[in-house]
């Protein structure tokens, strides 16, 4: 899968690329509406805390293709001021299966325990992705603390999550600075509509309401 992306990345370079409808796994531009890079710093924006590690371009994590690219979509928190609670619009365009999304959030375990304000407890709702379909009508995914995702920080013996999938495993300069490692989750929804086009995807988050400030690396569309 990833050769296959790896072709259409050049065969669009220069004017030839498949037609979409041939594609099986189909990114989602979320460039247009990315808050920051990811080699600045996540969180709290200290130096050297940040995602430049993740394999750019076309990669599979967990048997998925995404594309890694440098802008990500990393919202706000109690702790997160200087990034938006939500970004709405992204666009989408098409019908699909199952929408595949490569994420994590800033804050709620890793070295936070229970009694910290940076911790968040399991079952927090802390953001969702709203599906709007060209017809008007949606679906809300929400985003569960302990079920989709935990801190992408974490040390070891912590729990894993019990819905999300942690794909991708690795460490920054500041990970190792605190005895840590960071880590990706894939959220996996099927579509209950898929004879409906998705028309755009809203990101939202609790940006008043709990530390976790959440963020996005690549969303793909299965078809």
């Amino acid at each position: 899968m990833r050769r296959l992306l790896s072709l259409w990345i050049i065969l669009s370079s220069i004017g030839f690329a498949p037609a979409q409808d041939d594609l099986k796994f189909v990114a989602v531009d979320l460039q247009p509406h990315a808050t920051q890079k990811r080699n600045e710093g996540l969180g709290s924006g200290i130096a050297g805390n940040d995602l430049a590690s993740v394999p750019a371009g076309g990669e599979t994590f967990g048997g998925i293709v995404f594309n890694i690219e440098d802008g990500i979509v990393h919202l706000g928190s109690t702790i997160v001021d200087r990034h938006p609670e939500k970004v709405e619009g992204i666009s989408v365009g098409s019908k699909c299966l199952k929408v595949h999304i490569l994420h994590a959030t800033c804050f709620g375990g890793g070295p936070n325990k229970p009694g910290n304000q940076l911790h968040v407890a399991d079952g927090t709702v802390i953001g969702q992705y709203k599906i709007h379909y060209s017809d008007g009508t949606g679906e809300d995914i929400s985003i569960v603390y302990g079920e989709d995702v935990r801190d992408w920080f974490y040390v070891d013996d912590e729990a894993k999550t019990t819905r999300g999938k942690i794909v991708w495993n690795g460490e920054n300069g500041r990970a190792v600075e605190v005895g840590a490692k960071i880590r990706l989750y894939m959220m996996t929804w099927e579509n209950p509509h898929p004879e409906k086009v998705i028309a755009s995807i809203d990101y939202v988050g609790k940006k008043s309401e709990t530390p976790a400030a959440p963020f996005c690396m690549a969303i793909t569309l299965e078809r």
